[in-house]
């Protein structure tokens, strides 16, 4: 019976890890559908490259920044209990992955190729390890602080804050020392819109997000028997949730339509194992709100060209979602219990800050070194053809 569970829970994991797996094709269709076509195969291209790049450091350096534990021994001791650690290394790293992804959107259209790569690196084997293990793995008695504290721990169940919060606030400063894509914003004050290029793929994308992200959700129970249909459906909840909020505060706006199930799913990751359906909904609602004002906000009145709106979808709605757990998981709305508004006020405003500072070191260093941005004749000629050499859909079909 104990061989039979520890296969059990190495299988459950393992689906949950190829489902999260499944997002970073989301993640690329998403932001290919949303940049103009000159752009189109950097989108699909960094999004792998990166995954792979975040797959070997944090394989060699981050997991263990994290947990306080490698993979440099034999493998007849890998083998052990099914290879579960392997599988739970490989779920995790789905989560880490998707930390360059979400920049990914932000940056997108003038970033250099390398440059970024080099910043993949360094967030995903310290900055995004370093609060992972914090948050998750007890690190330097912050949790037991927080419960000395406030009576409870800092409660982040699926990653509203470990990694959607961070990636959005690592994104801001990236964004910010980049710049504005050529043209965006005239000096008349007039601004150029740049609608997305496909509005198919871009829905593709958000699709592909939402169905893997019930493994990203449910499979964060880790085992089996910590399984949890309410995780489940408080997920599917709030991803209507937010879609209906973007489709009325968006006016049927397809870009936000595809954004606001994205946005509600960011949201209840924290607390999805703790509040009721309808609380579920009532935050789903709050994150495609927060989306469609803050994305309008940021692009037109503040002028952060954030293309994907990385910032407010996964960094503001991540936030959000941090606080409404300590919300919507008390019993008096109908949660669980067992949370503390306070302590997700601090873990919270912790992983905020961290992960800003972070994104100012991380990008302000290498800009000052290597340099972030491409070039005002290789960002005309589109990314495409200025890093990879060939567009996505040739003006002419070659004759032999």
């Amino acid at each position: 019976m104990e061989a039979l569970k520890q296969g059990t829970d190495a299988l459950f994991i393992l689906l949950g890890a190829i489902m999260v797996l499944a997002m970073h094709a989301g993640f690329a269709f998403l932001e290919l559908g949303t940049v103009r076509k000159k752009n189109q195969v950097n989108a699909l291209v960094k999004i792998l490259v990166d995954f792979s790049v975040s797959t070997v450091v944090y394989f060699a350096v981050g997991y263990g920044v994290a947990y306080g534990t490698h993979f440099f021994v034999g493998a007849e001791s890998l083998v052990q209990q099914n290879g579960y650690a392997l599988v739970k290394f490989f779920f995790l790293l789905t989560f880490a992955a998707a930390i360059p992804a979400i920049v990914s959107g932000g940056i997108a259209e003038r970033a250099r190729f390398w440059p970024q790569l080099m910043a993949t690196a360094v967030i995903v084997g310290f900055v995004y390890p370093f609060f992972e293990g914090i948050a998750w793995n007890q690190h330097f008695g912050v949790q037991a602080w927080l419960k000395a504290l406030t009576g409870e721990e800092f409660h982040d169940f699926a990653g509203s804050v470990v990694v959607h919060a961070m990636g959005g606030w690592i994104a801001l400063p990236a964004v910010v020392l980049l710049g504005s894509r050529a043209n965006r914003y005239r000096k008349d004050g007039a601004i150029s819109a740049h609608p997305p290029s496909n509005i198919p793929f871009l829905a593709l994308g958000a699709w592909v997000l939402v169905v893997g992200w019930f493994g990203f959700n449910v499979m964060s129970a880790q085992t089996v028997d910590k399984l949890s249909g309410l995780v489940a459906v408080n997920s599917l909840m709030a991803m209507v949730g937010g879609t209906l909020a973007a489709l009325v505060l968006g006016k049927n706006d397809p870009g936000f339509v595809h954004n606001g199930p994205l946005a509600g799913l960011v949201a209840v990751c924290a607390g999805s194992d703790l509040m009721h359906p309808l609380g579920a909904l009532v935050v789903g609602g709050v994150a495609g709100a927060i989306f469609v004002v803050m994305f309008t906000l940021t692009q037109n009145r503040w002028k952060i060209d954030d293309v994907l709106g990385v910032w407010p979808l996964h960094g503001l709605c991540g936030t959000w979602g941090g606080l409404a757990a300590g919300l919507f998981g008390s019993k008096a709305l109908g949660g669980l219990g067992g949370v503390s508004f306070s302590a997700q006020l601090i873990g919270t405003g912790m992983g905020v800050a961290w992960a800003l500072a972070g994104g100012f070191v991380v990008y302000g260093v290498i800009k000052r070194v290597v340099g972030l941005r491409l070039t005002q004749e290789e960002e005309f000629d589109g990314a495409d053809l200025s890093i990879h050499k060939i567009s996505a859909t040739p003006d002419r079909d070659a004759s032999w």
